[in-house]
This record gives C-alpha cells, sequence and structure tokens, in this order.
C-alpha cells in the first residue's frame, strides 16, 4: 500500500487542501484544524460549522510558512494576523481557549455567510487532551472533531460507490456522479489495501517513518451528504452506509489515528500494517 494523499483543513469545517509533505505533530498534521469560526449569539460564541452552514465551505484557507490566508468568491484574499485576546469555546464537548482573530477577519467571513463570524486561533494545541476511552492520558488533538488524523481507503470508496449506484437503481433513480473522497475530509488517504474496510480491522500503521495508533473507527455525520460545489444537502452517503455500514447506531467510514512519533510523511510513502 502507499499514501496515494495527504490534505490539510487550517480552518474546521471549512475546504482543505492537498499537500504533496506534511509534518506529523503530536496532536494531528502540522497546521491542521488550528482555526475555528464561531458565531456571535445572544448566547455568546458557539461553535459554527459546515453541518450547519454549508456556506462556509466556499472559504478556502491556504497555509503558506504557517500564514493563513482566506480565499472566497466573495472578496479578495484575507492574509489572517491573529491578535491577543483570548475566549473559550466549546468544541463539540470540550471547553478550549482559544484566540481571536481581529475584526477584518471577523469582516470577511461574517460577509461570506451574512451574519456575525468571528475567527478563532488555537496558539496552543497541547490544551485539548483525546476522548480518554480511546486514548493515552498525554494524547491531545486540535481543533478536528475528536482525533489528531483521519484516514480512508480508495478500495473502500470504490465499494461505497458502487453501493451507492445499486441504491439509486433500486428506488428508479439515475445512477449519481460518484462520491468524492473529499466529502468524507480526511488528512490521509491510502490506495493499494487488499480489499474495501481492510482498515477496520488495523491496529497500528506505518507510514514513512512515522508509526500511528488506530483510535477507532470515524462515524459519519450529516456533513458529508453536503455537496462541496452546490453547497447543498443530499441523501447520501449516510443514507446507503445506513444500509451496509451502521452499527451501534452510527454509520462508518475511515479510521481515526493518533502519532506515536513525529516527523515527515510524503505522497507515495509506502504504508504498512504492523
Amino acid at each position: 500500500m502507499r499514501l496515494a494523499s495527504i490534505s490539510l483543513y487550517p480552518v474546521k469545517s471549512t475546504t482543505g487542501h492537498d499537500v504533496p509533505v506534511a509534518e506529523v505533530e503530536p496532536w494531528g498534521l502540522a497546521g491542521d484544524r488550528r482555526y475555528l469560526i464561531t458565531e456571535t449569539t445572544d448566547a455568546g460564541s458557539e461553535l459554527l460549522t459546515a453541518r450547519e452552514e454549508p456556506r462556509l465551505l466556499a472559504c478556502v484557507p491556504v497555509l503558506d510558512d504557517g500564514a493563513l490566508t482566506l480565499t472566497g468568491p466573495h472578496a479578495d484574499p484575507l492574509r489572517v494576523v491573529p491578535g491577543t485576546t483570548r475566549s473559550t469555546v466549546k468544541v463539540h464537548h470540550d471547553p478550549v481557549e482559544l484566540t481571536d482573530c481581529g475584526d477584518e477577519a471577523a469582516a470577511w467571513l461574517s460577509a461570506l455567510v451574512g451574519r456575525p463570524l468571528r475567527l478563532r486561533w488555537m496558539d496552543d494545541p497541547t490544551r485539548r487532551p483525546v476522548n480518554p476511552a480511546y486514548s493515552r492520558p498525554d494524547d491531545r488533538v486540535s481543533l478536528a472533531d475528536a482525533y489528531p488524523l483521519l484516514l480512508t481507503s480508495t478500495a473502500s470508496l470504490t465499494r461505497l460507490r458502487d453501493w451507492i449506484t445499486e441504491t439509486a437503481l433500486e428506488r428508479g433513480e439515475e445512477a449519481p456522479e460518484p462520491l468524492p473522497m473529499r466529502r468524507f475530509r480526511p488528512n490521509l488517504v491510502v490506495e493499494g489495501a487488499s480489499e474495501p474496510f481492510a482498515e477496520d480491522e488495523w491496529k497500528r500503521v506505518r507510514i514513512g517513518e512515522v508509526d500511528f495508533r488506530v483510535s477507532k473507527g470515524c462515524d459519519r455525520c450529516v456533513l458529508t451528504t453536503v455537496d462541496t460545489a452546490a453547497y447543498t444537502k443530499g441523501k447520501e452517503p449516510i443514507r446507503t452506509l445506513s444500509r451496509h455500514r451502521k452499527r451501534d447506531g452510527k454509520v462508518w467510514f475511515g479510521i481515526n489515528l493518533i502519532p506515536d512519533g513525529v516527523g515527515r510523511i510524503t505522497q507515495g510513502d509506502p504504508v504498512t500494517i504492523l
């Protein structure tokens, strides 16, 4: 097997981009999900994701030597300069202290979706522990939903695409366009797996010279149903995953990883099951 692609998502719940090389840090890939967007409400600042606001996917953040630039269809690109004001934001179940990125970034994002938003930065990625049920006491995660990295395989996506086509034809619908892997927002995609969903059984994996633990499978949410070009929600892949990949009341695709070391990984690196 080999590492087919590496993706970074600098701002949580916006569009990611592929990179040929990435540095693995204890809390994930360097630069991955260190920013998030909050909505200003009567109750204060609350995390906003593309689950609730699909137009966030029109924002494409790019890192260049550690500096973040936001690009979108509504305004000129904006280079982000974090400030010094900190506040606590609940990231799913975890209260995390984050740094505000200023009024200019807030205005840029607010204009994109049409309501008051702020951009926040995790200046210290050691603040947030991983779910203790699936980790060690010193494991940490940035602003990803729960775990440092997500891995998927091309073999599993190919099987899922076939199932989706079967589901559509059985219902008298037209066969859909092939589901893109970006719907699942993986950091790492591997090709050459022995069979679809072989990753379900992996416990440890080496990519290049970096070892990872598999914490658990990844249960999927409504974000996978958002068309990343039209910013609209559909039925797939949740409809078909519910038919073929449902257990414990959830649907599953991909696996979550925790680094057991640091180092550089490169597209094309060998992937070894340990």
